[in-house]
């Protein structure tokens, strides 16, 4: 299990665009179906790592709380899946009716979009405002695998809870650790360590 940060891009960056297809429903989501929202979140995870594991139902509790406060949210897949078959689109649609995620999960199979986003690893958390603009790039809290943090999400939750009450956000913030991102080979990033 590699142990890889998430890269921390600058905050003001522009969300990348994206099209990406929906494993449950097989429709397209894209990121302009967000518009009007008050902001939106946009986070790459996995079906296999033990890092979003660990989260994951807590991450499906805060996926139903915040839609409902008008926050727009979306996972993107972008793992491997020639070498990762448990990340698979059809592994996708189990894992959303296993864990109840009400957010749409889209499978990025070119990397492109990961790549725009400098994505590193699994969970990485984006959270854009409501004219896409990065206000939070980080973690979702400290726990993680082997520590006894609680997984409550609280550093996720103070960055959404301040975008929603238009407060400033705290520009210091953790980056999120997890597995990497499981690169097609020969189709790794240069910004990736």
């Amino acid at each position: 299990m590699a142990r890889t940060p998430s890269t921390m891009i600058d905050l003001g960056t522009e969300a990348p665009d994206f099209c990406l297809p929906e494993s449950a429903t097989g429709k397209a989501v894209c990121r302009d179906d967000f518009k009007g929202k008050k902001g939106l979140l946009v986070m790459f995870i996995s079906n296999h790592c033990p890092y979003v594991k660990h989260i994951a139902d807590e991450l499906a509790r805060f996926g139903r709380e915040y839609q409902e406060k008008g926050l727009g949210i979306v996972a993107i897949n972008a793992n491997d899946v020639a070498n990762y078959p448990d990340d698979s689109p059809e592994k996708m649609v189990e894992e959303v009716r296993a864990r109840g995620y009400t957010f749409p999960y889209l499978f990025d199979e070119s990397q492109e979009v990961a790549k725009a986003y400098q994505a590193a690893c699994t969970p990485d958390f984006f959270l854009f405002d409501g004219d896409f603009k990065l206000v939070y790039r980080g973690q979702f809290d400290d726990a993680r695998p082997r520590n006894d943090e609680p997984v409550t999400g609280k550093d996720l939750r103070a960055a959404a809870d301040a975008l929603l009450a238009g407060e400033p956000i705290p520009e210091d913030q953790k980056p999120s650790l997890g597995c990497n991102i499981k690169w097609k080979p020969g189709n790794e990033p240069d910004y990736y360590g």
